[in-house]
């Protein structure tokens, strides 16, 4: 303990360079999770992602005949809702 400083100021700097302290520890630490994670991810990402274009490519058109179908018919009921309020 540092006679000259106060009590509190003393406490002050030992709790804010402790903090520092953990917060680069969580920094490191937090990198090397990402570089082990990259190692491991790229593998399975290729093999998922070539399923799913195949799958979205087979999908998209009944997707698609679905939706229309779909969006026809709520354009037609918010076109008879205007011309009823229009009416008014």
């Amino acid at each position: 303990m540092d006679d000259e400083k106060p009590v509190l100021e003393q406490m002050t700097d030992a709790m804010s360079s402790a903090a520092d302290a953990t917060k680069e520890a969580a920094k490191i630490a937090v990198k090397k999770v990402r570089k082990a994670a990259k190692k491991v991810m790229p593998k399975k990402k290729a093999k998922k992602a070539k399923k799913a274009k195949k799958a979205a490519k087979k999908s998209s058109a009944k997707k698609a005949a679905k939706t229309s179908g779909k969006k026809t018919a709520k354009k037609a009921a918010k076109k008879k809702k205007k011309a009823r309020k229009s009416k008014r």
